[in-house]
């Protein structure tokens, strides 16, 4: 898909478009992305008036087609106020860190599981076309509390494209680490380069990490966008890498000190389970897994152009057939551009 230019012709054009949790990274990058289209408008919807002040400045030029809402996903009221009026949402509003969730656990289940049912029933309610919420790799056979959580709020939105009948459409994308972007070890760990630290701490030498950029992941948003029909998972086909050539490309000379693992980590990661493989359909750079009637049918529900995986088919961070080297790290950070780096602080 063209990195700079929409392909769905006029689906946009005089449409609403909200995004939740839309002063993050990812948001900054999909504003970017839909501006080049002819869509209407485009909310920000976030709790953290700080952020919103700074991206309504970043974006002054197109203030005619944006607007901001604060509110919190947990505010259902807030939410049916926000959606009116609104054709897509895209759902990336949601407490991520790990092992803060692992401390804080009712935190997360307000946010990422109530936040979930808010949303979908204001969008059902309100009328709103197509919702695509965002995932992680970390929602597959979860040993985390966020992973559990954003494991719950998948099946809501998938239950919740059956109950809404003809009406709203929800997709699901589901992806690894993001170079660059807020929250990643890529920021972190430039951030003791810079204050002169001669060590990076590694949780595990032998860990490996799915890796995609704010790009790619931009793409696949906007692909389930675009082409979904409701009820899928999409997933990119992304490689992966070793943590410990992730330290060395952001300071070659740095020593690692091996910390052990945290509390609701993963020594390596699952995008897509043997289980998921009896309905997941490869088109080449990305994967769909329909609902399993769907691929029971495959001549009224699935997508033209795919091809289903073996039924043993599982995609891991540690066995899968694409890697990035060390230099292909060194390479790749050098290539992100620096509005992709948004050193964003507090909530989305």
């Amino acid at each position: 898909m063209d990195a700079g230019k929409s392909n769905a012709g006029d689906m946009y054009a005089g449409k609403t478009i909200l995004i939740t949790g839309g002063t993050g990274s990812l948001g900054h990058a999909l504003v970017q992305r839909f501006l080049k289209t002819d869509v209407r408008r485009i909310i920000i919807y976030s709790r953290d008036e700080y952020k919103q002040y700074h991206m309504e400045q970043r974006f002054a030029a197109h203030r005619a087609r944006l607007r901001f809402f604060l509110g919190d996903v947990r505010d259902r009221a807030r939410l049916y106020r926000a959606f009116t009026g609104v054709d897509y949402v895209i759902h990336a509003a949601a407490l991520k860190h790990v092992h803060l969730m692992e401390y804080n656990p009712h935190e997360a289940v307000q946010t990422n599981i109530v936040g979930a049912m808010n949303i979908l029933d204001a969008a059902i309610d309100r009328g709103v076309a197509k919702v695509v919420a965002l995932s992680t790799d970390k929602a597959v056979n979860p040993v985390n509390l966020y992973g559990a959580t954003k494991l719950v709020s998948d099946k809501l939105f998938r239950a919740a494209h059956s109950y809404a009948a003809d009406g709203t459409q929800f997709v699901i994308v589901r992806y690894g680490n993001v170079v660059g972007s807020r929250g990643s070890v890529v920021p972190f760990f430039r951030k003791l380069v810079a204050e002169g630290a001669d060590s990076l701490p590694i949780t595990d030498r032998r860990m490996t990490r799915f890796w995609i950029t704010l790009d790619q992941s931009v793409d696949l948003v906007v692909r389930a966008l675009e082409t979904g029909g409701g009820g899928e998972v999409f997933l990119s086909r992304i490689p992966s890498c070793l943590i410990t050539d992730v330290a060395r490309a952001v300071n070659p000379r740095a020593r690692l000190v091996e910390t052990g693992i945290r509390p609701g980590e993963k020594l390596h990661e699952v995008m897509l389970t043997e289980d998921e493989a009896r309905s997941t359909f490869d088109y080449g750079d990305h994967y769909v897994i329909y609902p399993l009637s769907f691929a029971e049918r495959q001549q009224d529900q699935v997508r033209p152009g795919g091809v289903l995986v073996p039924r043993e088919f599982r995609y891991a961070s540690d066995t899968n057939d694409q890697w990035l080297s060390q230099a292909d790290l060194t390479e790749l950070m050098g290539q992100v551009a620096e509005e992709e780096v948004l050193a964003i602080g507090g909530r989305a």
